[in-house]
């Protein structure tokens, strides 16, 4: 399992400077890194840059596009964002967030799950889906999240799995990766700072649907913190991920930060080596 960085972590420092931010990024030690993607509607460039632009700086930099988050998928121009992803060198695209009011919404976007799964399949490319906390909502007495997994095809789509909002709904992300097992080969990783509570998030909810206004209540740099500085079990989901066998990225993504962005993954970098060990086989 390698490290990487979703760029959402440092969005702010890539709209000053693109390219400046990656060289950074570089010096860091990252080497593996996670598009995103909020406007895939229209032609997709990068500050500008088409995807072989962008690659030379990459290849220049040593890095490497793992994948890319990309929303709203239900308005994508699904031509342009496959043809950037094949071009850039990017394996998968990721649906990065949805919100459900009923479980028949749950249903219906685990049959759109499946189609854009297949479209990704016909073009060479992996497809996931990534959680917050609202999947851990249940419908009928079952989870959003669990009506997915059971509603979408494995062999179709994959999940890459946040442990943070997974915490944060209430759910014990050591024993999830244990669920997930080889459907999960992709991992996201920030950290609870010590003096949140309550962590899951539904105790301090009433019965209520968790929209885009209701999920930013609890999107909010304070209650954020680096790779290793919370109350996470950091080195134990390591582990788990490694057990399973079938982890291949374990993306630093930094949602919010109450430091500068690249001082931030800078902090998670370091701590994330500090954390690993020879014996668990990390890179």
């Amino acid at each position: 399992m390698e490290l990487g960085l979703q760029l959402f972590s440092v969005r702010d420092e890539l709209q000053k400077d693109y390219v400046g931010t990656l060289e950074s990024i570089s010096e860091i030690g990252y080497r593996n890194i996670e598009l995103a993607f909020h406007d895939v509607e229209n032609d997709i460039l990068v500050s500008g840059m088409n995807p072989s632009e962008l690659k030379q700086h990459l290849d220049r930099l040593n890095l490497k596009i793992v994948s890319t988050h990309a929303f709203p998928l239900e308005k994508a121009n699904w031509d342009e964002l496959i043809h950037f992803n094949l071009e850039i060198g990017s394996r998968a695209i990721v649906c990065p967030i949805a919100f459900f009011k009923t479980k028949e919404d749950v249903l219906r976007q685990a049959t759109a799950l499946n189609q854009y799964a297949e479209r990704c399949k016909k073009s060479g490319l992996d497809f996931y889906y990534h959680n917050h906390f609202h999947e851990f909502q249940k419908f009928d007495g079952v989870s959003a999240f669990d009506l997915i997994l059971e509603h979408t095809d494995p062999s179709l789509v994959k999940i890459e799995f946040d442990t943070y909002w997974a915490l944060r709904g209430g759910v014990n992300p050591i024993d999830y990766l244990k669920k997930l097992g080889g459907r999960c080969d992709l991992i996201h990783q920030k950290d609870l700072p010590v003096d949140v509570e309550p962590i899951n998030i539904f105790e301090s909810m009433d019965d209520e649907i968790v929209t885009m206004e209701k999920f930013m209540d609890f999107s909010k740099p304070d209650y954020f913190t680096e790779l290793g500085e919370g109350k996470m079990e950091i080195k134990q989901i390591i582990q788990q991920a490694n057990d399973i066998g079938k982890a291949k990225y374990f993306f630093v993504e930094q949602d919010w930060t109450t430091k500068e962005q690249l001082e931030s993954i800078a902090i998670s970098f370091k701590n994330y080596q500090m954390i690993t060990s020879k014996e668990l086989n990390i890179k």
